[in-house]
């Protein structure tokens, strides 16, 4: 199914309009497989990413998906992370159960990146493939400062269980994980973005979204307003330049 799903994207879309890119597709159960569909499509240099879903049958760290990281990083593409799920459990409410209403789902996916997040730290992957940036997409973006603070402090108290990672998450989150504005999840006040952007620590970690075509997005106003002149220039064009290098090369 991913396979066919690349192959529509090159014809219908990537063909149709030179100036799209897209995102190669993978499907996580069969790891071997998904590092395979990655070597077929990398040399179309219009595929600037790998793309996974949130849910999974396991946490994404784990070592039984690094065949999809190492082949991600011999290729120099980054590994976009999209909410949405690819599996039986529930992924809502912890695992308990599966939610009633989409409204439910919808606001419990913050948790799900968090976990995952976590994993792809403590489980080792960013210390086993340190040239692979991680894109956090439909995310948002509010939870991240107290994610960075808690994770640094639990490491510093217990790191002596992943002695193989070897610098704070902090670090880590901050030089390697980047993050799309939309859905954007607090007031777009001036002074409240502000103060998100100083806890981040990082003007680098934030990407260009619109959330299109979903029937909840912000419509006609997919920057929040809050952001200054400086950051927007960033968000919309130095930080994806730097986090997807193939968008800097012309393809004939």
């Amino acid at each position: 199914v991913c396979t066919a799903t690349n192959k529509w994207l090159a014809r219908e879309w990537l063909d149709a309009e030179p100036r799209l890119r897209g995102s190669i597709v993978v499907g996580s159960q069969l790891p071997d497989r998904a590092a395979e569909e990655i070597h077929r499509c990398a040399s179309d240099k219009r595929f600037v990413q790998i793309l996974l879903l949130a849910g999974n049958e396991m946490l994404l760290g784990r070592s039984h998906y690094w065949p999809i990281y190492e082949a991600a990083q011999k290729h120099g593409l980054p590994v976009g992370i999209h909410a949405g799920t690819m599996y039986r459990y529930p992924t809502a409410s912890g695992g308990m159960g599966w939610p009633s209403t989409y409204l439910q789902d919808y606001a419990s996916g913050t948790h799900i990146f968090a976990a995952q997040l976590q994993s792809l730290i403590m489980e080792g992957v960013f210390a086993k493939f340190p040239d692979l940036t991680f894109v956090m997409i439909e995310a948002g973006i509010s939870w991240v400062p107290s994610f960075i603070w808690k994770s640094k402090k639990d490491w510093h108290g217990t790191r002596g269980e992943v002695p193989w990672v070897k610098r704070s998450p902090a670090v880590e989150i901050r030089d390697r994980v980047r993050f799309t504005i939309q859905p954007f999840d607090t007031s777009p006040d001036p002074v409240h973005v502000e103060k998100l952007i100083e806890h981040l620590g990082s003007e680098d970690m934030l990407l260009f979204s619109s959330d299109y075509p979903h029937w909840q997005f912000d419509g006609d106003d997919p920057m929040p307003l809050g952001f200054p002149a400086r950051l927007r220039q960033k968000i919309a064009q130095e930080n994806p330049l730097r986090t997807y290098p193939r968008l800097k090369e012309t393809v004939q």
